[in-house]
């Protein structure tokens, strides 16, 4: 049996990079945990002081299949590249052609960068460019495929 897991991402605002993630992956911010009518119930059962309410923000996969996202609020900055990464494969993988997955790709780092994204590098493959290695509005490492 699989065990459940989520990916938390260190972070100066995380609720704006939680709104990226949001546009980058198609999530939403996660509901509250069950038995909670809202986020400020839940903070205010487990004593969550006002002012730490928006040190965090949680996603998840509207379809319940993806793993949730949780953005924490830390003091320092990111420094080194990341040693994990997420790919977003919105190309639809190397079995579906070059000429219907690149477009694609093409597609989502434009609306990747309006948002706030910036392209690192172009990836080759075989002389054709194959993916796109971008980082989120803090910084943080991606790629599109």
């Amino acid at each position: 049996m699989a065990i459940e897991w989520s990916l938390t991402i260190d972070c100066a605002r995380p609720a704006k990079l939680a709104e990226f993630w949001a546009l980058a992956l198609g999530y939403v911010q996660a509901p509250p945990p069950v038995g909670f009518g809202s986020w400020e119930e839940w903070f205010t059962h487990c004593g969550v002081p006002e002012e730490e309410r928006d040190q965090g923000a949680s996603l998840s996969d509207p379809d319940g299949v993806g793993p949730r996202l949780s953005f924490l609020q830390v003091p320092e900055p990111k420094v080194v590249k990341n040693r994990v990464h997420l790919d977003v494969q919105v190309g639809g993988g190397r079995a579906t052609p070059w000429e219907v997955r690149w477009p694609r790709v093409l597609e989502a780092v434009d609306r990747l960068t309006a948002a706030g994204a910036t392209v690192i590098r172009e990836y080759q493959l075989q002389g054709k460019p194959d993916h796109m290695l971008m980082a989120d509005p803090e910084g943080n490492e991606f790629c599109v495929l």
